[in-house]
């Protein structure tokens, strides 16, 4: 069969089905074209992350009834609200009368109200008031609410589903539950929250943070001395997740403050990995490092960002010293991604293999997951080719 006669986004399904197929010890890269196809990631929008568990923020970020904040996921307006009750709902952000935003940027309220025409909604996303339009034959208050989104909150991050059709998420995540049970990231505080847009693939960054392979050369002044490459060691991966332990230099005094029910063997480790599709996280002795990914183009990805501790002041030295460095090696990270783009974007790589499970191991689960979620086996139904 001549492939070069189908689409891209049939080449690129095919490859995912040829990696599927694949032992882990011929493990190897994808090519270029799976992180630089806009048709594929058309794809990805509508076939994977619309259908899948996605982050949105922090329960931190809306820790008071009446707090909320707005963002944009796969060109859906939301609206993150704990309501009066003090219940956190995901709504959507558009008025039910025009389709104007309701709210913008964050806050703290006891209403929302369409600046536009001015109807006004509880924080529940009921709607309270809707000026004139007592005679109109065909309009049921009732009706009018803003639509709620499928949401679930684990380990107090914020996760919504778009097509309201995924699997409960927490059931599927009681084996990450159990092994980052003793760091009792319940009890850290939201110390920082950050955001940004990178010049990668959503896809890009995620490998790039999962996997270990790069501690050392990429972050030599920031983690190596850390956290070295030597000292990785992959975790079984699960249907949901990957992850591997990145072992702290013994030289390295314990890294706190910390629960005092780690034990020794936890003590000298931070848990990393991707909730998938592309909820990154990194569950540090002393600190919670997590970034939420919102594909925004092929060669573009915005991230929002945060650190949680232990600590409860955002202006203590510790926390501004361990904030400065997760930005110092977040700054090493972008470099290697944007000129890795770059890369990808020539016609002189094809594919590579990928390094030992210890150090690229979580790479191979995460193309294992797109390949059982994309590849040519899987029916998308109508529309999925490009």
């Amino acid at each position: 069969m001549n492939v070069m006669r189908h689409s891209p986004v049939d080449r690129i399904r095919a490859e995912l089905s040829e990696v599927a197929a694949l032992d882990a010890d011929s493990a190897r890269t994808m090519p270029p074209a799976f992180y630089t196809s806009p048709e594929f990631l058309e794809v990805e929008k509508e076939h994977l992350l619309r259908r899948q568990w996605l982050c949105v923020g922090h329960v931190g970020e809306v820790a008071k009834p009446g707090d909320y904040f707005t963002t944009e996921l796969l060109e859906e307006q939301l609206l993150v609200a704990r309501d009066l009750k003090g219940e956190v709902r995901v709504l959507s952000n558009v008025c039910r009368h025009r389709g104007n935003l309701v709210a913008e940027g964050k806050g703290n309220t006891k209403r929302f109200m369409c600046q536009y025409h001015s109807w006004t909604y509880r924080t529940d996303g009921t709607l309270l008031r809707a000026p004139l339009m007592e005679e109109a034959k065909n309009f049921n208050p009732k009706g009018c609410a803003l639509p709620h989104l499928t949401s679930e909150i684990w380990n107090g991050f914020i996760f919504v589903n778009l097509d309201g059709t995924a699997e409960p998420l927490g059931p599927q995540l009681e084996r990450l539950s159990g092994i980052i049970h003793n760091y009792h990231h319940e009890l850290r505080n939201l110390l920082y929250t950050g955001g940004d847009v990178w010049g990668t693939n959503w896809k890009s960054l995620t490998e790039n943070f999962i996997e270990g392979y790069h501690l050392s050369a990429t972050h030599k002044d920031t983690l190596h001395a850390t956290t070295p490459t030597s000292l990785c060691c992959k975790l079984p991966g699960e249907a949901q997740y990957t992850g591997y332990r990145s072992y702290y230099n013994p030289s390295v005094p314990d890294r706190g403050p910390y629960h005092p029910d780690l034990t020794d063997d936890e003590k000298r480790n931070s848990v990393m990995g991707v909730i998938y599709p592309c909820f990154l996280f990194g569950f540090a002795t002393h600190y919670t490092l997590y970034m939420t990914l919102r594909p925004v183009g092929v060669d573009r990805v915005a991230l929002k960002w945060g650190v949680l501790g232990l600590l409860d002041d955002p202006e203590h030295p510790e926390v501004v010293k361990f904030v400065e460095l997760c930005h110092a090696f977040n700054a090493e990270d972008r470099e290697k991604l944007e000129t890795q783009l770059k890369g990808l974007q020539t016609r002189f790589f094809a594919t590579g293999p990928l390094a030992p499970a210890d150090f690229e191991g979580t790479i191979w689960d995460f193309l294992q997951y797109v390949a059982s979620k994309l590849g040519a086996q899987v029916d998308l139904g109508d529309g999925a080719a490009g």
